[in-house]
């Protein structure tokens, strides 16, 4: 796969040629620029994705493209892609949740644009992985209480509200959450959608909805108890109590605590570590850890099994095995 350094539009890119036609003529507004690296990541391309349109907030999602927008009102975008051309899906997409002045409340238009740019990048072959994280002092501070406050039973029951976000855990491709402030409530529960948990020194996280008389209803109560046990869950649920990036690591919530400065520098450095893997034994990883949870040990262990002899009908499994034997480094090619 050759990966581009200079591109005339800002819309990622694929090795199928035919869809990468279908991207250009569906799409004529959206143009791209690459730099060919930044301040922060000498050794990094970045294609910046910037701007903003008017995204409805509307309580019907609407069906996507698999193609980035130019524009999004409440994310911004960006691709990292390694200075090693010959890395095949190398590149890291990195989604920043953008309402600054809400502290990213997470608000009907503020996830269809998440969903929209986490199924681009999904889509986009020199993306192995993806980040998450915040912009200003928060990741996400919540549901925005706005939008909810003047509804009703029937309305949220027949709209099925938040049955949306369980789109983000159909991405097979790793995302890992650069938490770097507020992770309340809503804010809390997207984290823990994310693959790796990575904390700035400032995070706090926290499911507070029991103070507005209601219980958290985008997986508080669920993916937070298989995280940190059910007394620990059950305390921060009853109460609405905080807990600082420390304890969230002692507890098991996150796995490292970075200083918020170089926070998505190191959430990215990682992501990028994680994509120059062979691609689809790392989706296959993912696959196994999260259905771990959903099985019996004996069936996750045959479920393990069966994964592990599939792999073997892949390209990067004999050139995995073959570099470690010839010493040296793998050149996968997610085959």
């Amino acid at each position: 796969m050759i990966v581009l350094r200079s591109l005339s539009r800002r819309l990622p890119f694929s090795s199928s040629t035919a869809r990468l036609a279908k991207a250009y003529s569906a799409s004529s507004a959206a143009r791209l620029t690459t730099a060919s690296g930044s301040a922060e990541h000498p050794s990094i391309s970045s294609r910046p994705i910037r701007a903003s349109v008017n995204t409805p907030a509307s309580i019907a999602f609407r069906t996507f493209s698999s193609s980035l927008k130019e524009n999004y009102e409440n994310v911004l975008v960006e691709s990292r892609l390694p200075e090693n051309s010959d890395i095949v899906g190398g590149g890291v997409g990195i989604v920043t949740l953008h309402r600054p002045k809400a502290l990213n409340a997470l608000s009907d238009a503020l996830f269809e644009d998440l969903i929209h740019a986490l199924r681009a990048f999904e889509d986009d072959d020199a993306i192995g992985c993806i980040v998450i994280t915040g912009s200003g002092k928060a990741f996400a501070a919540g549901a925005d209480i706005s939008e909810m406050s003047k509804l009703e039973f029937a309305t949220v029951y027949k709209m099925n509200m938040f049955a949306q976000w369980a789109d983000i855990t159909k991405i097979s491709k790793p995302i890992i959450g650069a938490i770097n402030g507020f992770a309340l409530g809503g804010g809390c529960e997207l984290a823990m959608t994310c693959d790796i948990l990575l904390a700035g020194s400032k995070a706090q996280f926290g499911q507070p909805e029991i103070n507005l008389g209601v219980i958290p209803g985008a997986g508080g109560t669920m993916r937070l108890i298989r995280a940190i046990g059910k007394s620990k869950a059950m305390e921060m649920i009853l109460t609405g109590n905080r807990i600082t990036a420390q304890e969230a690591m002692d507890a098991g919530l996150v796995s490292k605590v970075i200083d918020s400065e170089i926070l998505v520098d190191e959430a990215i450095k990682m992501g990028l570590g994680i994509a120059e893997k062979g691609g689809i034994a790392v989706r296959m990883c993912k696959e196994a850890v999260n259905a771990a949870e959903e099985m019996t040990l004996g069936e996750g262990l045959k479920f393990e099994r069966r994964l592990f002899h599939s792999l073997f009908s892949t390209k990067d499994q004999k050139e995995g095995m073959t570099a470690f034997l010839e010493k040296r480094k793998p050149n996968f090619t997610n085959e």
